[in-house]
């Protein structure tokens, strides 16, 4: 297997835990988060670029080529400098864009992870401030929508929903189900991720010994933050879930 994975969906949700988990298997790596590629939409874009861009005379099945060519050889030579065969992108953005993400990589496979909206609020305002955990109600259930849209859209094989919380309940089973998915080999060190070298920045590593101090484990994967809004959303915030995220929390099954 050498497919591209792309880890996506919305910010606080459990998708750098994932990412670490990808990462600490040893057929694949998962670096750092990229960001840019919708930004290479307008290349093609007919309300952008692509009008004038088009009078090179390269049609757009080429300069989708140059853009996968571009963005594919960046990872595939960091996941060779580590000794990696494939590579995963986890970029939460790119939930709002898989559209263009599958048409650049038709063969990519999707993993979406999706949190409970009322946590990812608490999660937003414990991060970024009150403000962004009251932009989150409407932020989420968004990013939800347009993943699953898109996911629905992918022929079978090409997208898997994974819920945060069964990751923390029950590790092994449910990241055995997604490497599965992936068609990878298990392997028991993914479970053990924070023993692996990563890069990510040190502030992650401090904010996680943190987390784990006060979940009062060493285990680098714990479920003490699973419905942290029963003591920790606001009335004032509790109303804004309510009315804006309450539609996409009963889809999903959350009560």
């Amino acid at each position: 297997m050498d497919r591209p994975i792309f880890l996506v969906g919305c910010q606080r949700s459990g998708t750098t835990m994932l990412r670490l988990v990808l990462d600490s298997h040893t057929a694949i790596s998962c670096g750092p988060e990229t960001r840019f590629l919708p930004d290479l939409r307008r290349l093609v874009d007919p309300a952008r670029d692509w009008p004038r861009l088009q009078r090179f005379g390269f049609d757009r099945a080429d300069w989708l080529r140059r853009i996968r060519e571009f963005f594919g050889g960046v990872h595939d030579d960091y996941a060779a400098g580590r000794g990696k065969t494939r590579w995963a992108d986890k970029t939460p953005l790119y939930a709002l864009s898989l559209d263009f993400v599958t048409e650049v990589f038709p063969d990519a496979q999707i993993v979406h992870v999706i949190r409970d909206g009322r946590d990812v609020v608490v999660s937003h305002r414990k991060r970024f401030g009150y403000w962004s955990a009251v932009k989150c109600v409407v932020k989420w259930p968004r990013y939800i929508r347009v993943a699953r849209a898109a996911g629905r859209a992918l022929p079978g094989g090409r997208y898997f929903e994974l819920r945060y919380e069964d990751a923390v309940r029950s590790p092994e089973p449910t990241l055995r189900a997604l490497f599965a998915f992936l068609g990878e080999t298990w392997e028991e060190d993914v479970l053990r991720y924070a023993d692996r070298p990563h890069d990510v920045a040190a502030k992650y590593t401090v904010e996680a010994d943190r987390r784990r101090a006060a979940a009062g484990t060493d285990a680098a994967i714990y479920d003490s933050r699973v419905g942290t809004y029963r003591r920790e959303l606001d009335p004032f915030l509790r109303l804004l879930v309510r009315l804006f995220s309450g539609r996409t929390l009963k889809e999903l099954g959350y009560r």
